[in-house]
């Protein structure tokens, strides 16, 4: 249900990217409301509530075939890919 959700924030806005920018999860806050039985289908939407810099805030939620089963909040941060890769590979020595 969280990557159903993370997935829902980050497709909402990547097509508006430019070649080279993307966004990472950077914080999720979500309550499981209602288990989902085996084989029942899922989905999530997200939407985006706020820009402040580059951080993105979105309310998110999850629904199987008869209802919300999850709700919360995600935040993201707007990276320029190659730079962020090369900060985090740095961390190999």
């Amino acid at each position: 249900m969280i990557a159903l959700m993370e997935c829902a924030a980050f497709s909402a806005i990547e097509p508006l990217f430019p070649a080279g920018w993307s966004t990472v999860g950077t914080e999720l806050k979500v309550k499981h409301l209602s288990a989902t039985p085996l084989g029942m289908k899922v989905r999530a939407k997200a939407e985006l509530l706020g820009i402040d810099g580059r951080a993105l805030s979105f309310k998110v939620e999850a629904f199987d075939e008869t209802g919300i089963i999850g709700e919360g909040t995600h935040g993201r941060f707007i990276i320029e890919t190659e730079k962020f890769l090369a900060k985090t590979e740095s961390k190999n020595g």
